[in-house]
């Protein structure tokens, strides 16, 4: 009897007494019945992790092979561009050396029209020249006299010329 005189035993007492209340009240089970909710949510969470882990390396593959087209895409456009741009430098030089001689040709034209152009006026200051000179060549050496014979000659020769 002398147990019940010491704290200790009435510490045991009293910690048997809430563990057989809390058995009694049905603690264990409610605390068993969170556990199990607690774990159902945490294994929802898992699953609802992996589903969306292999979803997103789904996505992930998805895109690297999206990504590996569109790069694989863009050395195709890139190459294409090349070949046109070497195309179009191959038509444009074409296109500027018919151009560099359509103008050639043109200036060759214009020269030769000009250069027939001076021709054609030094040919007819020549001309007038010529005129003004046998004027005043014929001015100094005919005189009242022979002017009439030359006029007489004439006018003898034109019967036969009309004929």
């Amino acid at each position: 009897m002398e147990m019940l005189h010491e704290a200790e035993f009435w510490e045991v007492v009293g910690f048997l007494m809430v563990i057989g209340i809390l058995v009694w009240k049905g603690v264990p089970g409610m605390v068993g019945k969170m556990l199990d909710q607690r774990s159902a949510v945490i294994s929802a969470e898992l699953n609802e992790a992996r589903r969306l882990r292999e979803e997103a390396a789904s996505l992930l593959a998805d895109y690297k092979a999206k990504a590996a087209g569109a790069e694989r895409e863009a050395e195709t456009i890139l190459h294409e561009a090349r070949a046109e741009a070497i195309r179009f430098a191959e038509v444009s030089r074409a296109d500027l050396k018919a151009q560099i001689a359509r103008r050639a040709q043109a200036a060759q034209d214009r020269i030769a029209q000009a250069e027939t152009a001076a021709m054609n006026e030094i040919r007819a200051l020549a001309a007038d020249a010529a005129s003004n000179a046998a004027q005043k060549l014929i001015a100094a050496r005919m005189d009242q006299a022979r002017a009439g014979n030359l006029i007489s000659e004439s006018i003898k020769d034109l019967g036969a010329k009309l004929n």
